[in-house]
């Protein structure tokens, strides 16, 4: 079943191997797709799905130094480069828009100060080219200022359209801002956002009606990772994580989206497979960042019914051919931690395929 075909919105996908969204911090200080992005994207394109890098929607979205935006006409052009070669190998590639919300610093967006939901920075500290530093407070988005952050990430998806992207994930994860919404610990609002599950999963469900809304159904997918408390998310309360995630996923239900993403430790727990009754469209699971998603673990979420594609990271990093690897049970090549995050071709176009 993993190496089955698969329709995910208006694509046909040849396997159900879809490659998670990964930072690689490799587009430089202007945020520009070069080169090695094309090579890295290219080798890659045997996957069901290809999900890009988290790519900032406006310049005050973008969370870490080297990560690409979608915002100047240069960034479009360079991510076109990257979707013909793809396309040219047989490809198929969804961008992952991301708003990084309090997940910044005013030394990564050019000076521009930092905004999320509400006043509560995240307590640690931010790698910035001037050094690790904390967090700082972002200032609380107004009611007012909503709907233009919403049209921002609007024109970035219709960017990504224009970039030759095959359709667009938005980022509602690992504690960035549409996340942040969703949270009870970094949305403290008292409008009509903040307080109870139905507000808080309101800006969430407002965004995805918007871009479905400029793009259609079919070339829109969501993330989501209840309870995955990282970068100082905390989702700590059973009942109000079902509640919020119930609520969002209902109300986008009827929207048909290409997909819904869940990254969870447990794919196959009461949560993630209720919220996947309550989806009713093509399922995605990832593990999450505790532990590496082996091929048995991924075959079985398909064959038993939990998923109806899995999201791979650290596996497709190593192995740009891991479809291959995968279904023929070939070996593998192993990830090297130590150039997640680093500049250049080392550990990003240098893993090889298989000979043989």
């Amino acid at each position: 079943m993993l190496f089955s075909p698969l329709t995910l919105g208006e694509l046909e996908l040849p396997n159900r191997l879809v490659m998670a969204p990964l930072t690689r911090l490799r587009a430089g200080e202007q945020g520009i797709p070069g080169p090695l992005l094309v090579e890295h994207y290219r080798q890659r394109a045997s996957l069901g799905l290809i999900v890009s890098e988290g790519i900032y929607p406006v310049p005050v979205g973008q969370a870490y130094p080297g990560q690409p935006g979608i915002v100047t006409p240069e960034q479009v052009a360079g991510w076109k480069k990257v979707t013909d070669a793809v396309h040219a190998e047989g490809g198929r590639m969804f961008a992952q828009i991301m708003h990084g919300g309090r997940v910044s610093h005013s030394d990564i967006t050019g000076g521009l100060p930092i905004v999320g939901p509400s006043a509560v920075a995240i307590d640690g500290v931010v790698r910035t080219p001037a050094g690790k530093q904390p967090y700082p407070v972002p200032h609380a988005l107004s009611t007012d200022e909503l709907p233009m952050v919403i049209q921002e990430i609007v024109t970035a998806s219709l960017n990504a359209i224009e970039a030759g992207f095959d359709g667009v994930e938005l980022h509602s994860a690992n504690g960035y801002l549409l996340h942040e919404f969703l949270a009870p610990n970094s949305n403290i609002r008292t409008d009509s956002y903040g307080g109870s599950p139905e507000n808080r999963a309101r800006f969430v469900i407002e965004t995805v009606n918007a871009v479905v809304a400029a793009l259609g159904a079919n070339r829109v997918g969501l993330r989501i990772s209840p309870e995955h408390n990282v970068q100082g998310i905390a989702e700590t309360d059973a009942a109000d994580v079902r509640a919020t995630y119930e609520v969002l996923v209902d109300s986008i239900a009827p929207l048909n989206l290409a997909y819904l993403s869940i990254l969870h430790h447990e794919p196959t727990g009461e949560l993630v497979q209720d919220l996947r009754k309550r989806f009713g469209g093509t399922f995605l699971v990832n593990t999450g960042f505790g532990v590496i998603t082996t091929r048995e673990e991924a075959v079985n979420l398909v064959a038993e019914g939990h998923a109806d594609a899995v999201v791979v990271g650290r596996p497709a990093i190593a192995n740009p051919d891991l479809a291959r690897r995968w279904k023929e049970s070939l070996p593998l090549n192993e990830p090297d931690p130590s150039t997640f995050y680093a500049e250049g071709a080392i550990g990003y176009t240098d893993y090889p395929m298989y000979q043989g």
